[in-house]
This record gives structure tokens, C-alpha cells and sequence, in this order.
């Protein structure tokens, strides 16, 4: 589950209710029972699930496959009936949602009306944006429809920098939004959405983690996050993104001087019992480390939501990864446990 602060917590505590609790209860007892039986046991529906509002990006980050028009699965937008057939069925025990996988998500023409339908139901929402199309029109519905996290990447506080990993994008454009954002926040005399700047550490940025909390309160930005970067070729690094900063890199070099992953995979993961991804078409995936869409586990234009968690796919996945979890392909760089967070 995400950070919180305290006023970011006050909310989400407000979105508990006694059905979600019990769901949470039975997940959370699930996954230790199965560490401690080492066979996977699955009670409850997700605590937590991301919803891809579109695949496509105004942006080419050299680390992402949407930048870099790399999919090799369908690229399209999530429809606004499918989104809402599908929070109909999970409302009740879903407490976070995520508004985010591939893709800029304000890309999608009804993206504000799917988060507006969410938090009518009382689901804590969440989305991550690159702020280019926050114009005043957009913050002010942003505010209007209720989400309750707005992430926004901001990795440099010159352009110089910016661009450097946020090929394509302008820093002023980012400025300007995360400004009308905390605008109509005041306007609105709204204490939602809870806005974040999220620092992606690489090496051309490292130099500037100081500026960008600096920058976050001349705004008021609400928090800062500094987070650690994937890097698919982490052995070659061909982008030169691995920080020199030991506390921010997901690598480390052993004894052999080879660059290798810090985390030690062990055989279980929390997300697999807590938390899963959709697609825009409506595909289910482990986690948001199969951005191709590589291991599909159900659809739910087949089948309901709560016969695809408790399938035959998504039971042999859990039990694979309790067994030999360093042979999943998504699993060999995964980061979990590795985000730095700082005030």
C-alpha cells in the first residue's frame, strides 16, 4: 500500500468501511498463512487495483515502452462503461484505486467522469500525470471530480535536465500545471487532491533533488517523493541512468564488478495476494512490472472480475512464484521495497 501523511491519511482512513476492513483482514491473513504453509492461499478480493485509462503518451521517456511506441500488445483508451461495469462489481471491497499503468492518463476524453464515478463510491482514487495537460480547465475539473492523489512527474528543475529523461516534454508546461492545480485547490477551498512531486532519481537529475523540494514549496506542492529508476539494460546501462547515489539505485555492482539488481528475490510477493492491474482492454496482469501485458491471468470482457481472481491462471501464477520466483521474466528486475520516500 502507498505512503501517506497526515492529512493525506485523515482521507483515506475516511474511506474505510466495515466490508472493506473484513476484505483487507482476509487478504492480509491469506498471504501470511501462505508464506508460512509455503503453498498459496487466496481470501478476499484486492485491497488495491490499477485501471490503465490509455496506452498512449505525449512524451518518450528512453526507460518506458509507451514513450518509445514499443508495445507489441493493442494500444487504445479505456471505456467509461466498461470502467464502471467492472468498480460496480468491486466497489465494496476495492479501497485504492489507481488510476495509472502505461500512458498519460488526461489523454483519455473521460478520464475525470471514470474518477468522478469512483470516488462517488467512496474509493480512495489516485492517478500519476506528466502535468502537460493541466490547463486551468483541467485543474479546476480535476478538483471538481473529486480524485484524491495527484502524482506529478517532475524529474529536473531546469529544462536541460528535465528533458533529458522527459524526452519531449517542457518543464514550464509541468510548472504551470502543478500552479493551477494548487490554484483551484484554494479556489475550490478543497483539501483534495493531495498533490505530489515525484522525482525520478537518475544521474543527469541527481544534482537537482535539493532544487525540486525547493521548487514543491515556492509552489505548494504538498510532498516531494524521490523515487528509484527501472533500467531494462541495467547491465549496459546505454543511458547512462543509473545514479551515482547508492540510497536511489535499484543496482549495485557484486564481487565480480557486474551490475546487478539489490533486491534478493525470495518466493512471495505481497502484490499478488493485495493489489493487480488492468489493462485499457480489459486484460488482468500481475503487476504494474508486466507493461506488456505479457501475462495475462483473465479478461474481464469474458469473464467477471471475481471468477478471474480465483482462476486456475492466477492460482498456477501465485504457486509458481512461491516455488521459483527468479524464473518470472517481470520478476528479475523488480524493485519492490526499493522506493525512497522523503519530505
Amino acid at each position: 500500500m502507498p505512503r501517506f501523511n497526515r492529512n493525506d491519511s485523515i482521507n483515506f482512513i475516511s474511506k474505510l468501511t466495515l466490508p472493506r476492513v473484513w476484505n483487507a483482514a482476509k487478504v492480509i491473513s491469506s498471504y501470511y498463512l501462505s508464506r508460512l504453509l509455503n503453498k498459496p492461499i487466496q481470501w478476499g478480493y484486492p485491497v488495491s487495483v490499477s485501471f490503465e485509462p490509455t496506452t498512449s503518451c505525449n512524451l518518450r521517456c528512453p526507460e518506458c515502452p509507451s514513450g518509445l511506441r514499443a508495445f507489441t500488445r493493442p494500444t487504445g483508451m479505456l471505456e467509461k462503461s466498461f470502467f464502471e461495469k467492472t468498480i460496480d462489481e468491486l466497489h465494496k471491497e476495492l479501497l485504492y484505486l489507481i488510476f495509472y499503468f502505461q500512458g498519460e492518463p488526461y489523454l483519455n476524453p473521460s478520464f475525470l467522469e471514470m474518477v468522478n464515478y469512483a470516488s462517488r463510491k467512496k474509493i480512495y482514487t489516485a492517478t500519476s500525470t506528466n502535468a502537460h495537460y493541466l490547463t486551468e480547465e483541467a485543474a479546476k475539473k480535476t478538483v471538481e471530480s473529486g480524485l484524491d492523489r495527484l502524482i506529478i512527474s517532475i524529474d529536473g528543475t531546469t529544462q536541460d535536465v528535465y528533458q533529458q529523461y522527459r524526452v519531449g516534454g517542457k518543464l514550464d508546461k509541468v510548472i504551470a500545471g502543478a500552479k493551477n492545480m494548487v490554484k483551484w485547490k484554494k479556489e475550490l477551498k478543497s483539501k483534495t487532491p493531495f498533490i505530489i512531486f515525484q522525482f525520478l532519481v537518475v544521474k543527469p537529475n541527481e544534482h537537482q533533488m535539493e532544487e525540486v523540494k525547493q521548487l514543491a514549496k515556492d509552489i505548494g506542492v504538498d510532498d516531494v517523493w524521490f523515487k528509484t529508476a527501472q533500467v531494462y539494460d541495467y547491465e549496459n546501462d546505454p543511458n547512462r541512468l543509473i545514479p551515482s547515489l547508492a540510497k536511489y539505485s535499484r543496482y549495485k555492482k557484486d564481487s565480480n564488478g557486474s551490475i546487478v539488481p539489490k533486491n534478493k528475490l525470495q518466493n512471495h510477493c505481497w502484490k499478488l495476494w493485495h493489489a493487480n492491474v488492468i489493462t485499457w482492454d480489459g486484460i488482468v496482469v500481475p503487476c504494474c512490472f508486466d507493461k506488456d501485458a505479457m501475462h495475462h491471468l483473465g479478461n474481464l470482457q469474458m469473464q467477471s472480475f471475481k471468477e478471474v481472481w480465483n482462476n486456475d491462471n492466477y492460482k498456477q501464477f501465485r504457486r509458481e512464484l512461491m516455488t521459483s520466483r527468479k524464473n518470472i521474466d517481470i520478476c528479475a528486475n523488480c524493485s519492490e521495497g526499493l522506493k525512497v520516500w522523503e519530505d
